[in-house]
């Protein structure tokens, strides 16, 4: 269902889609690196779970 949403927000295009899709994922690796990055300097704790 998602995925037919983004193709049709980008008209049909197959290519589009896919572009912006990626755009998507590298803006969350980026995020969970610099959370990850937080969460290692934050120190030990036995709550947190970071994969």
């Amino acid at each position: 269902m998602a995925i037919e949403k983004i193709i049709s927000a980008c008209d049909g295009n197959m290519r589009g889609a896919l572009e912006a899709l990626l755009l998507v994922n590298e803006h969350l690796e980026t995020e969970l690196h610099q959370l990850h990055a937080l969460a290692c300097r934050a120190g030990p704790s036995r709550h947190r779970t970071v994969h």
